[in-house]
């Protein structure tokens, strides 16, 4: 059994195409796509994308995708997004027709899966009681113990914060798969997890980053030249964005 966990895809199609391309090759499964899915260049021709692939499927909803629907449905965000997260979701919305508005809205916010030789294994977009909750590597023990009590599986797979990595944390293993369509990183690319009976392996695939920027750059996205060279061309090292949300998850 091969699970491939693509999360915070952001609407980066030329990312997802290059990861589907290798996945081929891989021959995984199933594919758990983990929230973020939409919020970006590309959202509807990503989602597309992803519906065609059929059951081999199994989504969860991120913050970004709550919040297009919320938008869509003419709710208020909340008062602390800043005015350019409004713009982007606001145009994020209007890409969608009703029924791919209603896929969204009935994503669920968490699964679990099996691999024979690894046991459960629960996904969730940030954390296993939230969709926008901040934790990383340097994050306080204290903390952790709050956000993963109750967890009855070993393996915690979680995205949201765009960065790769594990912590082995009283019995679990919290793993972070990384972002394909935002990822921080030391190098740029499309970062995702597989998921087999040997355990996880963290992997990046490259793309045509040059032709993925012009994609961007053309898709009427309002950030589409600072997604392009900003996380596409380069990326935020991984160190800088854990000092970042560190902060944030302090504040």
């Amino acid at each position: 059994m091969k699970i491939a966990a693509l999360y915070d895809i952001h609407g980066n199609l030329p990312a997802l195409n290059a990861v589907l391309s290798e996945l081929e090759e891989v021959r995984s499964d199933l594919i758990v796509v983990g929230g973020d899915i939409v919020s970006g260049p590309m959202p509807s021709q990503t989602l597309e994308r992803l519906v065609a692939l059929g059951d081999r499927v199994r989504f969860i909803r991120g913050n970004g995708d709550r919040e297009v629907v919320m938008i869509f449905d003419g709710q208020p965000l909340p008062p602390a997004m800043s005015e350019e997260v409004r713009v982007i979701t606001s145009w994020v919305a209007g890409q969608f027709t009703r029924s791919q508005r209603d896929f969204l809205a009935a994503l669920p916010e968490r699964i679990t899966l099996s691999i024979s030789g690894l046991g459960d294994i629960l996904f969730c977009h940030a954390t296993p009681r939230n969709d926008e909750e901040i934790f990383t590597t340097n994050s306080p023990r204290e903390r952790l113990a709050t956000i993963f009590a109750g967890v009855q599986t070993p393996i915690v797979v979680c995205g949201h914060t765009h960065v790769q990595f594990e912590i082995p944390f009283e019995g679990l293993r919290i793993i972070n798969s990384g972002s394909v369509g935002m990822p921080y990183a030391d190098q740029p690319g499309a970062y995702w997890l597989l998921l087999d009976e040997q355990g996880p392996h963290f992997r990046r695939t490259p793309y045509d980053l040059q032709a993925a920027a012009q994609a961007i750059e053309a898709s009427g996205y309002p950030q589409a030249h600072e997604f392009a060279t900003e996380n596409v061309l380069t990326v935020p090292t991984a160190a800088e964005a854990m000092e970042i949300f560190e902060r944030l998850a302090h504040d």
